[in-house]
């Protein structure tokens, strides 16, 4: 069963949870720390878009090598102290030193 973001929010590290659609509108978020509708509606929209950018990355790369990139599981960024995680259309920000990135994986992606 997919996490819902009451779990992912009770994740170690993690401060803020959403689900976004592939178009980029915000479905819902939840967060610890102050985050405006306005910031979670900006990161939807840049969460979609990076997901969007691997897909279409994954399968050019998968052709040209020979190598099984899709379907794509998930992706992370890191950056000063925080980390953004995303499975599917959903992800967490979370604070890089707290996070237990198998946790966070299993907890977005399962078992591919």
């Amino acid at each position: 069963m997919a996490a819902t973001l009451d779990d992912l929010l009770m994740l170690n590290g993690v401060v803020a949870a959403g689900e976004f659609t592939p178009d980029g509108k915000l479905v819902d978020y939840k967060a610890k720390m102050d985050m405006s509708p306005e910031l979670a509606a900006m990161t939807a929209q840049f969460c979609a878009t990076v997901t969007m950018m691997f897909n279409t990355l994954a399968g050019a790369f998968t052709q040209l090598s020979q190598m099984k990139w899709v379907p794509q599981q998930g992706w992370a960024y890191s950056g000063g102290e925080f980390t953004v995680a995303i499975g599917g259309n959903k992800g967490v920000f979370a604070e890089t030193a707290k996070a237990d990135f198998n946790q966070l994986f299993q907890a977005l992606v399962g078992n591919p």
